[in-house]
């Protein structure tokens, strides 16, 4: 499967011929790759027909043209292939025993098929299941379902592919939690979560773990933001309302009782939120900043560690942004300073210490357009659209190429940047080019790479430059794509 017209084992680099490549993708055991001249090549073993040069059982030691056409990306299963030609059309070959192929049939395909007519930006295929996202922004899947991966609320095998999200084409809003995800729809502002459950943080009144999207009650909403076991949303009228686990009072009720269905925090109104590991922050419509739940470790910022179940006032200043980490808090006043507290036994402040904080420390002198709290690492945005992180680092999620830990900010590379989130040890980022770039750990493939590598760097994720966001939880990752 390396490609090299042997079966000889390689433990160091060995180049396969001469050409030059745009793109690559490694599968079970075959490979398959774009030359530069847009033509598809494909190797390795061939026994369901995944190598696609319409035999099956002839193991290909070296690259095969696949066809004539020109392709844009490609993306290697188990035992199936998919790729997208530069006519934006779908093709699947291979093993289909699960419909992995997604012709509607469970019969394996020995040369490229095309999947429906439908046009697509994007597709990867799992170990037999593939999922894609059109051209007009929805997500399908399709093939072998057994363990709820297709994503449509069952744990059926898909031979064609289905929209995942009750056929929800654009997202407005999406939050990554801990085991669990939220989002809200762009065509009528409703509220959709899903994954884990135990503690209610799905809100569909529930603890039953959903595979797909379940719809949170009739209202609807302009913002969410998924923590650890639980969720808080802003619904259109501004109001607040959170729900699962409330360990310390994190849902801001005053109460520290778990709820399995929205409920709403107090009767102010409200701009944005941050749902942390075990405290919340928010900024009410007046610009004043308020946090609530766990303070062990003075996340909360009042002065205390005291917990609190309701929103206490942060400060006299007035603030644009809030991010609550795992037991830090991060947030961008109304002048564009940053500032930081809660635990810093690595750095993760970025005040240079590893002094914990029980109130607001300001972090240099620069200004700030964003930030956002990790578990244990934080990275932000600065006036110049340049990207900088700090705090733990063992698993390069700060970086910087590095795996020493920071505790004061550092650059990331000289790019400009839109946005970033740090998840639990891991970070992902837009840059102003619209592309899409992950780094840290990536042990449950959060980095969205085709790997399980962990990436000291940015590294970037697919060829799309279309992302307008994305959110980066304990163990997985969301993006938003622009339509």
């Amino acid at each position: 499967m390396l490609g090299d017209g042997t079966t000889t084992d390689r433990t160091a680099p060995v180049p396969i011929g001469s050409a030059t490549w745009s793109g690559l993708a490694a599968g079970g055991q075959h490979t398959c790759g774009i030359q530069t001249d847009q033509t598809l090549w494909c190797w390795g073993y061939n026994s369901g027909g995944q190598v696609g040069d319409g035999t099956v059982g002839i193991t290909r030691t070296s690259p095969v043209p696949i066809g004539t056409a020109a392709w844009a990306s490609v993306t290697a299963g188990a035992t199936h292939t998919c790729a997208i030609r530069t006519s934006a059309s779908l093709w699947c070959w291979g093993g289909n025993g699960a419909g992995q192929v997604g012709d509607g049939t469970t019969n394996p395909r020995l040369s490229p098929t095309q999947v429906g007519s439908a046009t697509w930006s994007t597709v990867r295929a799992g170990g037999s299941h593939t999922c894609g996202i059109a051209s007009d922004n929805t997500r399908r899947c399709w093939g072998d379902g057994h363990l709820g991966q297709i994503g449509d609320g069952t744990t059926t095998n898909r031979l064609s592919p289905q929209a995942v999200g009750a056929d929800l084409a654009d997202w407005v809003a999406a939050a990554a939690g801990n085991l669990h995800s939220c989002g809200v729809a762009q065509s009528d502002n409703t509220m959709w979560c899903w994954g884990h459950n135990n503690k209610g943080q799905l809100g569909d009144g529930t603890t039953i773990d959903h595979l797909g999207p379940v719809q949170i009650g009739a209202s609807t909403w302009k913002g969410v933001s998924a923590g650890f076991e639980y969720s808080c949303g802003i619904q259109n009228n501004d109001s607040l309302w959170c729900w699962g686990s409330d360990t310390d009072g994190k849902l801001g009720n005053g109460t520290t009782a778990d709820q399995a269905s929205p409920v709403k925090v107090g009767t102010a109104t409200w701009t944005s939120v941050s749902a942390g590991g075990g405290h919340t922050c928010g900024i009410r419509t007046d610009a004043t900043l308020w946090c609530w739940g766990g303070n062990a470790n003075g996340q909360v910022g009042d002065g205390t560690s005291s917990p609190r179940t309701s929103p206490v006032h942060i400060g006299a200043a007035t603030w644009k942004s809030v991010s609550a980490g795992a037991s830090h808090t991060c947030a961008v006043r109304s002048d564009d300073t940053l500032w930081c507290w809660g635990v810093n036994i690595y750095g993760q402040l970025g005040d240079g210490s590893a002094t914990s904080r029980t109130a607001p420390v300001q972090i240099g002198a620069a200004t700030w357009k964003a930030v956002s709290a990790g578990s244990v690492q934080t990275c932000g945005i600065q006036g110049t659209d340049t990207l900088w992180c700090w705090g733990y680092n063992a698993n390069g999620q700060v970086g910087d190429g590095t795996t020493t830990n920071r505790s004061a900010p550092v650059p990331i590379g000289s790019a400009t940047w839109r946005s970033v989130s740090a998840g639990g040890l891991h970070a992902c980022a837009v840059q102003v080019a619209g592309t899409l770039w992950c780094w840290g750990t990536n042990t449950s493939s959060q980095l969205g790479d085709g790997t399980t590598t962990n990436r000291t760097s940015p590294a970037q994720i697919g060829g799309l430059a279309t992302w307008s966001s994305v959110e980066a939880g304990e163990t997985h990752t969301l993006g938003l794509i622009s339509g």
